[in-house]
């Protein structure tokens, strides 16, 4: 069996603890698995330090040695796939096959983005006789990098990734509910020998430690993926530094069935996408329109295989789905059910806690939702689906388009013009036809409108972690 970390702080190449600590939780049995240590004001000007040291030392490492400590960190990473996804799992609640493939994830970001860290070209624009404009490309400096708790690995991962890719160094702060994903890959390049300073982990009071980081002027850039309400916050702290920042925030992703798609298979692919992570992801499928001549066998499928899903503690066999992650979110998706419910929608399955130990919710399936229910706005990120039945592309993409959201879409249809028209009118960042698969390392994510801004992931990803600069030289002076 594997056991829990002991949790830490890494500043400096070091790791340590603190005077303060917290309690992490498992959400499936609400049992207390390790105490998580605090930075303090003191710590947090420690780690700043060091990762200016860090960005000195990193930014004029060479992109193939770069690329060559991460692939070797990389390899670590899957070499400790077991023993990295059972701490997740005890952390986070979800199934184990799922944070096995998880690990993999994890490490294929890194590799891309390594494969990328030799590719940061420049150009020569082409100029009169005696002159040359040059464009470099130039790491941007100290990054501050805050992930989520839906996914304790692949998140921290990508942040990291980018950062080291690019020539930065990059304080992480990961999140305190599930902080042992991100220390297992800070071990994997302590072990590799990363110099000291370029990576660093804290933990702590969220609000205080992103005040005080991102006041400070050595933090060029502020990496965040979570909420929309807390992105703007964020964003406005960074705007007082003119700090840049890259903003991968929340969705409601909607999905359009056309009439003429395969029924079966869109209704069990969509189903069990929904319920992978218990629906705590930020590009699950949420709110489907679903057109009428389908509807009903759509449903049905759909509702058939949301009773199937086994619910239960992630390390049990056969388990499809665990808990949510704290507390706060079964009282949040109750009542999304029962404000829908109120305004006349229909609950096909679900709608309530699941057990009575865990944070367990049941698969829920809410059919002729209203427009005014809080759930056709706000994301429930939740084992919670909306299917509502319209009655032409006009109406499915006027639908998909009514929230401040746009980070991913989908359709299923086998018709060259309507994908065509989706590509075209829905507003989303990434849209999928016929998959909902909606990331990739090799492809450029993040979104549109209260989405977010700037893309991790693909050829653009290490965009936001460089500067531009441009050199004009004159052969004389002129």
């Amino acid at each position: 069996m594997v056991t829990y970390p002991e949790l830490k702080l890494y500043i400096g190449g070091e790791w340590r603890t603190t005077s303060s600590d917290m309690a992490v939780l498992n959400p499936a049995t609400e049992a207390e698995i390790g105490r998580l240590p605090r930075a303090e004001i003191p710590d947090l000007d420690d780690a700043l330090a060091a990762a200016q040291e860090g960005f000195r030392i990193w930014r004029r490492t060479a992109p193939r040695d770069r690329a060559d400590l991460m692939l070797r960190a990389a390899k670590l990473l899957r070499e400790r796939q077991e023993e990295i996804a059972q701490s997740i799992t005890a952390e986070h609640g979800k199934p184990l096959a799922q944070a096995r493939l998880e690990v993999i994830r994890g490490a294929e970001f890194i590799e891309w983005d390594a494969g990328e860290a030799v590719r940061t070209y420049g150009r020569v624009i082409p100029s009169a006789h005696g002159v040359r404009y040059v464009v470099h490309h130039e790491p941007v400096g100290v990054v501050l990098g805050l992930s989520p708790w839906n996914f304790p690995m692949s998140q921290p991962c990508r942040k990291i990734a980018g950062a080291l890719a690019s020539g930065c160094s990059i304080i992480l702060k990961a999140a305190e509910e599930t902080p042992a994903g991100a220390q297992h890959i800070v071990q994997a390049f302590h072990d590799v020998g990363l110099p000291s300073g370029v990576l660093n982990l804290v933990f702590g009071e969220p609000a205080q430690i992103s005040s005080h980081l991102i006041a400070q002027e050595p933090v060029r850039l502020v990496a965040f993926t979570g909420s929309t309400a807390v992105g703007r916050q964020l964003t406005t702290l960074a705007s007082e530094n003119m700090t840049r920042v890259l903003m991968e925030l929340g969705g409601h992703a909607p999905v359009i069935v056309c009439e003429d798609t395969d029924v079966e298979k869109a209704a069990l692919s969509s189903a069990i996408r929904k319920y992978r992570n218990a629906g705590q992801v930020c590009t699950s499928p949420t709110r489907f329109f679903v057109h009428e001549s389908i509807y009903r066998p759509f449903v049905d499928r759909f509702v058939q295989r949301a009773k199937e899903t086994v619910v239960g503690n992630g390390v049990e066999e056969g388990v499809e789905m665990g808990p949510l992650a704290n507390d706060r979110r079964v009282p949040a998706l109750s009542a999304l059910v029962e404000d829908a419910r109120d305004k006349g929608a229909e609950v096909l399955t679900g709608g309530a806690r699941h057990g009575n130990k865990g944070y367990f919710f049941q698969p829920t399936v809410l059919a002729n939702v209203p427009e005014n229910a809080h759930v056709m706005q706000e994301e429930p990120f939740g084992p919670l689906a909306v299917i509502n039945p319209v009655g032409s592309l006009d109406e499915a993409i006027a639908q998909a388009n009514a929230t401040p959201f746009g980070l991913a879409a989908y359709g299923f249809t086998n018709r060259a013009d309507y994908v065509d028209r989706m590509t075209d009118e829905v507003e989303a960042g990434n849209i999928s036809f016929n998959t909902l698969e909606a990331s990739l390392p090799e492809t450029p994510f993040g979104g549109v409108k209260s989405s977010g801004y700037g893309r991790e992931g693909g050829t653009e990803g290490l965009e936001n972690y460089m500067n531009v600069k441009n050199i004009s030289h004159s052969m004389e002076i002129v």
